[in-house]
């Protein structure tokens, strides 16, 4: 069964950062900061907003939905994402666990109905068949959106192999990759092929690969959380040295990567203060030369899954 996309603006913005994720990302994020980035981002041009019950440990929605309170709610034109997630002590991702993560986050975020819904993460889940399984956490999920909970509703993972044959058994609205469609990396291409095939729209999140594309080989920034290697280094060096010559940012071509991509219905970008609202903002408005993605297409991709070697660790 073909499903229909949704509409979804052009970019999206991640909140991950905001909810005070050092672990992650390797700085904090305090109250402040947050709510100084989520009030220039509600009063700018629709965007999608994208959260999750597990980020931060509730730190995320709690911020976003008192954004929200104060701004008098959702501005026309944005979308609201948030994700059901399993239990982070016992890691549980039964139906009665998804269930829970949805109330909570109707309280957290203020709101009564989701824009977007997504199942997040299964493969941390302690057992993988209570997510799949008759009556469970995916069947909760669409049960949700049946009573008016969810507009729409989706899957958010990080391993293909686990999210290929969900893709196939379920009809979802929608689907967020990240950190595999890259400037470096596609290895969710085959993904978003199926994705696109089956009418699901996809969001590509983390289009700088979790800072580094976006800040630069100079800058000490991680690379999919992690220190990245020497090759990694020198692979962005090489990029670094086309967007000079074409006199385009280094963060403006990872962006408009992924942008131009007509397979990809958004492109979610994370965010921690105003100064990166603002910068991203006027990425989007760049012009960038045909002749930049003629040199780039010249450069090696890598396919293989860039957090193989990723040491998960919940903030």
């Amino acid at each position: 069964m073909t499903v229909r996309p949704i509409s979804l603006p052009k970019i999206g913005f991640g909140m991950t950062a905001i909810s005070d994720m050092p672990n992650t990302y390797g700085y904090s994020v305090d109250e402040r900061q947050a709510r100084e980035t989520l009030e220039v981002i509600l009063s700018g041009p629709p965007v999608l907003i994208d959260t999750s019950r597990n980020y931060g440990s509730g730190r995320s929605e709690v911020r976003v939905g008192a954004a929200l309170e104060a701004y008098g709610g959702l501005p026309e034109g944005f979308v609201l994402s948030t994700k059901l997630d399993r239990d982070m002590e016992t890691r549980r991702f039964d139906a009665e666990q998804a269930r829970r993560s949805m109330e909570e986050s109707l309280k957290a975020l203020g709101v009564d109905q989701f824009d977007l819904l997504h199942l997040h993460d299964p493969e941390y889940a302690s057992h993988l068949e209570d997510v799949t399984r008759k009556g469970g956490a995916l069947d909760e999920l669409f049960k949700m959106k049946e009573e008016g909970w969810a507009k729409s509703v989706g899957l958010a993972a990080g391993r293909t192999d686990i999210m290929l044959p969900l893709l196939k058994q379920w009809d979802f609205d929608a689907l967020i990759t990240h950190n595999r469609f890259t400037l470096l990396n596609q290895h969710a291409e085959s993904l978003i092929d199926q994705a696109v095939a089956r009418g699901v729209a996809v969001i590509n999140a983390a289009p700088f690969a979790g800072g580094l594309l976006g800040k630069g080989s100079a800058s000490g920034a991680v690379y999919v959380y992690q220190k990245p290697s020497a090759q990694i280094l020198k692979r962005v060096q090489e990029i670094e040295a086309i967007c000079a010559r074409h006199g385009v940012p280094l963060g403006a071509a990872a962006l408009h990567a992924s942008m131009r991509e007509p397979r990809i219905a958004n492109t979610l970008c994370g965010v921690s203060k105003t100064a990166h609202v603002a910068l991203l903002r006027d990425w989007v408005e760049r012009s960038l030369p045909e002749a930049l993605w003629q040199d780039l297409s010249l450069l090696p991709i890598d396919h293989g899954d860039p957090e193989a070697t990723r040491t998960y660790e919940a903030d």
